[in-house]
């Protein structure tokens, strides 16, 4: 199957459906809101992930130009084809996979494009190394960097490490955006799924400072009586 750039986007639009005002929607690509500057084919994720076994040996110019498209479907399937080569690869593999991500993180710029490959390139392979980029990440004024930051840690979490997990959401406990409010949130619970303890801990000393959707997010396994009584504990300690 040829696997230049335009052959493999004649490919993914020969598959598009009638998605395409309905995720502009979904993703608020209207004026002034966060994905303002993307646009959609219509291509379902499942679809893409098909299509993505067909190419397994994209080289890295082929990736970066699919990465530069303005549509998110093609940015998508670019991520999808990174992450394969990241899992499938030797350790040489993984670090060139990893490298080529963080040059190219301008592209990951979406929430489904962040939570498709954070985790799984960036997170897998900063989990026996240096993770100060995490921090970094954390302090940008880029808005999916700073998403990156906290979903990265995920790979981390499954690993029963939630040292960064809480770092980086401390680091994130006053931004200012809802996209970052639910993925602090969303990274909280997966720790109380994992260490009910942890997560209480954490809540106990933050709470008070936590945005309500990051807290509610963090609270979604616990049960009514459970989440009522800390939502409580959070507007009591407010000034």
């Amino acid at each position: 199957m040829a696997k230049s750039y335009d052959s493999i986007v004649k490919y993914i639009r020969q598959s598009a459906g009638e998605l395409k005002v309905s995720s502009a929607r979904f993703f608020k690509t209207g004026e002034g809101e966060y994905a303002e500057h993307d646009k959609f084919l219509g291509v379902k994720v499942p679809t893409l992930r098909k299509i993505a076994t067909d190419y397994t040996d994209i080289n890295d110019s082929t990736i970066s130009s699919l990465l530069a498209s303005p549509f998110n479907e093609i940015r998508f399937f670019a991520l999808i084809i990174l992450t394969n080569k990241f899992r499938n690869g030797n350790p040489e593999c993984r670090e060139d996979v990893y490298n080529f991500y963080v040059d190219h993180l301008f592209s990951v710029n979406n929430w489904n494009l962040v939570d498709c490959s954070a985790h799984l390139i960036m997170g897998a392979y900063l989990y026996d190394k240096n993770r100060e980029i995490l921090a970094k990440l954390a302090k940008s004024e880029n808005l999916w960097e700073r998403r990156i930051s906290i979903v990265a840690t995920w790979h981390f979490i499954l690993r029963d490490d939630f040292k960064s997990t809480l770092e980086i959401s401390k680091l994130l406990l006053h931004d200012n955006h809802d996209l970052i409010h639910k993925a602090v949130g969303w990274m909280l619970r997966e720790t109380g799924k994992r260490n009910r303890t942890v997560l209480t801990s954490y809540l106990k000393e933050n709470c008070h400072n936590m945005h309500k959707t990051t807290l509610r997010y963090a609270l979604e396994k616990f049960s009514d009586s459970e989440r009522r009584s800390w939502l409580n504990k959070a507007k009591s300690k407010k000034p």
